[in-house]
């Protein structure tokens, strides 16, 4: 079979990765790719918003299934322009798609379904927002309801700059939505849960805990994460039961009885306080950087996992995991997610060859002449799997402080909690 990943990051470094080691594959392909995915599949230089483009490459290039990894195709209709055109392509359709494209779609199917989430109120207008924030109780959590490239969310500590952000939002902030949400500030921590699932029988694929926040502590300004660890440990047995009873089970059900029926990677993003789960948000693919720890320690063939999604065979399957953590730690350019300096020579690199248990998938880099430079805010992606989570953080670091890059920035602290 030959088969192509769509997307430029590190979660699609690692699933080319994955996808490599499978004996279903003929071909690996990678559009438009990066420097390290060059490495182990042809890149495809296409504009992955163009669909007329990623289809001529396909068709070209006799590809027989397409794996879609960011949210901005899915959300706009990939999946349903692919099948039209008789491609297999995996990721839910353009329908399914609003759990992650639209916030207050999420909100309603919660309220539906009885899904455990923050207490919320959709805002229409700037009066209605003052009427709102006076009956709430700081912080107070404001979110675009579109795509906003992780900067849609914003924990307001006054009522005063909570209403600017809604002002803000409601004049078009976000060319995506002008649309508003506001929601109770929930307390405990953060965990992710992902299933894999064919529109009625799931599986479970995995839990991560991420490091959002830019500096070390949990300090400092929200990024798209600076590193992940598998498994999780807020996630035990009774939480578990917990997560799918109440928020897995009722959304998959649910989305097929709104006429939605989801197909695809499903990315609950969750509140754990006291042992009881709340549902934050839902992402309609992998989180980058949780996806590099799953595809680490998943023991299953990827490939074939996929194909039993897309046929509605799903529950003939069981997913096998690593006994072993694994860790993640994104390398950025220094500046990030502010100003940064791009098109900065990386040498010294890692051989990714030598053990698959150690692994530094890119995420922003670019190739030039033979030669590797940064290309965007988070740039490399050291993976580890050892014994102990320690262990690994240890030798991701190794991996990280060899590599010469003038402007490299890393957290030192990404499991902390876990190593605790």
């Amino acid at each position: 079979m030959n088969v192509c990943v769509i997307g430029s990051g590190g979660r699609e470094h690692s699933i080319c990765f994955k996808i490599k080691q499978s004996k279903k594959l003929n071909n690996l392909f990678c559009m438009p790719g990066n420097a390290g995915t060059s490495e182990i599949c042809k890149n495809l230089n296409v504009d992955i918003s163009n669909f007329n483009q990623i289809y001529s490459s396909i068709k070209k290039n006799s590809i027989d299934l397409a794996i879609i990894g960011p949210e901005i195709p899915l959300v706009n209709g990939i999946v349903d322009f692919l099948e039209k055109k008789k491609i297999k392509v995996f990721g839910p359709n353009k329908k399914a798609a609003q759990l992650e494209g639209s916030k207050i779609f999420m909100k309603n199917l919660c309220n539906k379904f009885n899904i455990p989430s923050a207490q919320h109120f959709s805002i229409s207008s700037v009066e209605h927002a003052k009427t709102v924030l006076k009956k709430m109780e700081t912080p107070i959590v404001v979110k675009s309801d579109g795509l906003a490239a992780g900067k849609g969310v914003t924990i307001c500590n006054s009522k005063e700059a909570a209403l600017i952000d809604i002002i803000s939002i409601l004049n078009g902030k976000f060319t995506s939505s002008n649309q508003v949400i506001i929601e109770e500030f929930l307390e405990g921590e953060e965990a992710s849960y992902f299933v894999l699932t064919d529109g009625r029988n799931f599986k479970q694929i995995g839990t991560a805990q991420d490091h959002k926040r830019i500096g070390e502590n949990d300090t400092g300004l929200n990024t798209g994460g600076m590193g992940a660890y598998s498994p999780s440990l807020l996630i035990n047995k009774n939480v578990e039961k917990k997560i799918i009873e109440k928020i897995i089970i009722p959304t998959i059900t649910g989305m097929e009885k709104i006429g939605c029926p989801y197909k695809g990677i499903l990315y609950a993003g969750l509140m754990i306080n006291k042992g009881e789960p709340k549902l934050i948000e839902y992402n309609i693919r992998f989180g980058d950087p949780e996806c590099q720890v799953l595809m680490m320690r998943m023991k299953d063939d990827f490939l074939e996992l996929i194909e039993s999604t897309i046929n509605n065979k799903l529950d003939n399957h069981d997913i096998n995991w690593s006994q072993h953590p694994c860790i993640t730690i994104v390398a950025a350019s220094e500046g990030y997610p502010e100003k940064y300096e791009n098109l900065q020579e990386i040498e010294n690199l890692p051989n990714n060859f030598k053990d698959k248990n150690v692994q530094m998938f890119h995420a922003g880099t670019i190739k030039k002449n033979k030669k590797i430079f940064s290309n965007g805010g988070r740039v490399l992606n050291s993976t580890v799997i050892q014994p102990t989570i320690k262990l690994a953080q240890k030798k991701a670091l190794e991996l990280l402080d060899d590599v010469n890059w003038k402007n490299k920035y890393y957290r030192r602290d990404i499991g902390w909690r876990a190593i605790k």
